[in-house]
């Protein structure tokens, strides 16, 4: 998918890149209507300006730095923007005298339109910049390969920015907020969210894998970054799904209905491209947004969807593959279970617990877990359990089932005490899977992932204990 990836969006070397020259070139803009604006303001007593002026030669400023990264060939202009600042300067001790900046005013003008020009016509147009916004670390996956390859391409600028999501109440209003920057891979460089401005830089492409916008019952992604705000600030707003489906058949309704809530999101609306699993999820897709649109507007939008969206394949996919047991660091903690007395390594079970097992069976389902944690427990000198249960659990069941949750904690709690088996709440996923000699659990999109690694899978029943 890596390399698949780039083709639909032009993202080849020595395709047009934006962003350095046209933010230069906005800059030189604002210091224009900068340079009116004090005309229009005079005469002015000191010091009335101050913000005005300090503003033009900051701008001038971060041209000139950026320029310089290219070495002697752009001095030319960067002496023009000395220059120019001197030209501020004398403007900001003249601001009594009119005639005197009216003067200054056609210069700074004049040479504004000189660097205009030679930014225009002189800077390079060879790079892209491209940003991915994922938002919990242990989704980072499904978009991992695709930052990878283009920050491999040497004329892309990449940037991870992970962003703020809450918790949300049961009336709907945001509560404990989350910001997982430190979960991340050591080899993902992090940039903040409140460090990127989003509307200077105006990125190439925008990477989402959170499709919900306001409409996830249980958490919310900081609303600057919906959906529908995001697309303000991008040519090409990109949505990747942070799950993998079983492949469904889009000619059987029954197969159809059970993934429809996936594909009428706000997300896929609002992306410019959508990227799924495979050539037989896109014809799921298509087939479910276009009975949509039909029975909402009447429009046959088949063709629409087709160019949408791409089955290039899932990030998470490779990531499965490319995680090999040998190159897993495993936690000293972990080897205490994992390991037998003479160092050999136990059978290691992979079980999975779902969000939407709890909400079907609430109650009883707490009791099938404690019941398959005493099978394990028994079977703890020959088999090492690693209990991952969906990580949106918590704040799901706590949102809508309180006494629920309270029941399921204790049996966390316990699990965790007892120190016999292993409770991953990491945000590494694709390590269980590469350690697992087989996967226990309910039936979630992590069994296609296990499927594809070659994990052995067996499907838990709740009501055989």
């Amino acid at each position: 998918m890596t390399s698949a990836v780039m083709k639909p969006f032009g993202w080849e070397a020595g395709n047009v890149r934006r962003y350095q020259k046209n933010h230069m070139l906005n800059l030189v803009k604002t210091m224009m209507e900068a340079n009116d604006s004090v005309i229009k303001a005079l005469p002015a007593a000191l010091g009335e300006l101050d913000d005005v002026f300090v503003q033009c030669q900051n701008a001038a400023l971060q041209i000139g730095t950026y320029l310089e990264t290219f070495g002697e060939i752009y001095r030319p202009i960067v002496a023009d923007l000395e220059d120019y600042c001197e030209n501020v300067y004398k403007m900001s001790i003249s601001t009594l005298d009119r005639n005197a900046c009216r003067k200054l005013s056609k210069k700074i003008r004049k040479q504004l339109v000189e660097i205009n020009n030679l930014l225009w016509y002189g800077l390079p147009k060879d790079r892209k910049e491209v940003v991915f916004l994922p938002y919990k670390a242990c989704m980072w996956d499904s978009l991992e390969s695709v930052w990878k390859a283009a920050d491999k391409d040497e004329n892309t600028d990449a940037y991870v920015i992970p962003i703020p999501y809450y918790d949300k109440n049961p009336d709907g209003s945001f509560g404990e907020a989350h910001y997982e920057r430190e979960l991340y891979p050591d080899y993902v460089p992090i940039t903040r969210y409140d460090e990127y401005d989003f509307e200077g830089r105006r990125p190439d492409m925008i990477f989402i894998h959170n499709p919900y916008d306001s409409s996830n019952y249980v958490t919310s992604v900081h609303p600057f970054f919906y959906s529908s705000n995001l697309k303000n600030f991008t040519d090409q707003l990109i949505y990747i799904p942070y799950f993998v489906l079983g492949e469904p058949d889009a000619d059987h309704e029954k197969a159809l209905d059970g993934i429809r809530h996936f594909c009428v999101t706000t997300g896929v609306f609002n992306a410019d491209k959508v990227i799924v699993q495979s050539e037989r999820m896109k014809k799921a897709y298509v087939k479910a947004l276009t009975d949509f649109m039909k029975e909402h507007s009447g429009e046959n939008t088949k063709e629409y969807w087709e160019n949408k969206i791409l089955g290039l394949g899932s990030p998470k996919m490779d990531k499965v593959l490319t995680t090999r047991k040998e190159d897993v660091m495993v936690p000293e903690e972990w080897l205490k279970v994992i390991e037998k007395s003479d160092g050999s390594w136990k059978k290691i079970i992979f079980y999975n617990t779902s969000v939407q097992a709890l909400l079907n069976h609430n109650e009883k389902m707490n009791a099938k877990i404690q019941d398959v944690l005493q099978v394990f427990k028994e079977k703890q000198e020959k088999v090492a359990l690693i209990w991952r249960p969906h990580p949106l659990i918590e704040a799901t069941i706590k949102s809508v089932r309180t006494r629920l949750w309270e029941e399921y904690k204790e049996i966390v709690d316990t699990y965790k005490a007892e120190g016999w088996g292993i409770y991953d709440d990491t945000a590494d996923l694709d390590r269980v899977i590469a350690l697992s000699d087989a996967y226990y659990g309910d039936a979630s999109s992590v069994v296609q992932l296990c499927q594809k690694a070659g994990v052995l899978v067996m499907i838990q029943n709740v009501e055989a204990f």
